[in-house]
């Protein structure tokens, strides 16, 4: 295809992908330059925890040619996800209320985005014949941050976040790899954290190492969705009332002053979950939380880990007497890792196992 018909092609992409309601694309080479080199000092030094998939595939995660051979150029793309209305620094200075982290109170993401990708890939698909492309959405070993940032969408912020200086870092990314050797576009190559260290000071169970080092072991987000086991218990009392997840690393950085809230109607808050009370949704049976968490990301934490963050929450509330009811409706519960849970918080209460 001659130069200029695949110049022309790139400013369609641009357009079709705001057409299915992303906010922002770029187009790279499939390389990810130092940030591979950072993924392997990351893992050597054991900060994944209990994430063994991030040091499966060996060099595919970070060479994106080797995980889809052929590729030429990596489509990046970003999708905004903020619900409206919300008041999540009004929740978590609630301690009897539910913290989830933003991007969890709507439909499972993957869904959508995904859908969306595959629209793109078919438009690119139907203009230009001879050439393979594949999309992902957290669905294959990718740096998408690294991909994106070297797309031209943001810099990486001290927090690990990708933040864009015009959309904060409220948004999903997504990419398709195609072997169409596009022109691509320039790297977001300059930083804008400055002398800010908000995010760092910030973390309630201090897991930041330093700038850019963020040891998964000690984050919230971590503890509370990819950790199957128990919480370890000197961590609990930092958590306070976040159950699935950890936005404050997020909500402190300067630059979501320039968020915006999503139109989407998938991402909006379902079930209350944006302002729910730690007891009610502690007294959830298997087959509410099946209901009610359907086609959401919580489902990823299950029904044990979803009981198991919420004693956590529930020993760091109040000793209100229904959060110390709900705590003793769960006394019995059939999972050890439930109960373990459970009686600790039940202790922090003053009460006797």
């Amino acid at each position: 295809m001659l130069t200029e018909s695949l110049d022309s092609l790139a400013r369609q992409i641009h357009d079709w992908a705001n057409e299915l309601g992303f906010q922002a694309v770029g187009i790279t080479h499939p390389e990810t330059g130092e940030h591979g080199a950072h993924l392997q000092r990351w893992l050597a030094a054991g900060r994944h925890g209990e994430m063994s998939y991030m040091a499966d595939h060996g060099r595919k995660r970070y060479t994106p040619a080797e995980l889809v051979p052929g590729t030429a150029r990596v489509i990046s793309l970003r999708m905004d996800y903020l619900p409206s209305p919300d008041s999540p620094a009004r929740i978590l200075k609630n301690p009897e209320k539910a913290y989830l982290s933003r991007y969890t109170l709507g439909r499972d993401y993957h869904k959508l985005i995904r859908k969306r990708l595959a629209q793109l890939a078919k438009r690119i698909d139907d203009a230009l014949e001879g050439h393979q492309h594949r999309a992902f959405v957290d669905s294959a070993p990718v740096l998408e941050r690294a991909l994106a940032q070297r797309a031209g969408l943001g810099w990486i912020g001290k927090n690990t976040m990708l933040i864009n200086p015009k959309a904060g870092s409220f948004f999903f990314l997504g990419e398709i790899f195609t072997s169409a050797p596009l022109p691509v576009d320039p790297p977001f190559a300059t930083e804008h954290c400055g002398s800010c260290s908000a995010c760092l000071q910030v973390c309630p169970t201090d897991a930041f190492v330093g700038p850019h080092q963020l040891d998964a072991r000690r984050c919230i987000s971590y503890l509370t969705i990819e950790l199957k086991g128990s919480i370890p218990e000197e961590l609990r009392p930092l958590m306070g009332n976040r159950v699935f997840g950890c936005d404050d690393c997020q909500l402190v950085c300067p630059w979501n002053k320039f968020s915006k809230p999503s139109d989407k109607d998938d991402f909006q808050p379902r079930h209350h979950l944006d302002n729910s009370e730690l007891a009610e949704l502690f007294l959830w049976t298997e087959a509410d939380f099946l209901k009610r968490t359907e086609g959401s990301a919580i489902r990823r934490t299950g029904y044990e880990g979803w009981l198991r963050n919420l004693a956590v929450g529930l020993g760091n509330a109040p000793s209100t007497i229904p959060v110390i009811e709900a705590l003793k409706h769960r006394a019995s519960h059939p999972s050890e890792l439930v109960r373990e849970h459970v009686h600790w918080a039940l202790r922090r209460h003053g009460v006797a196992d």
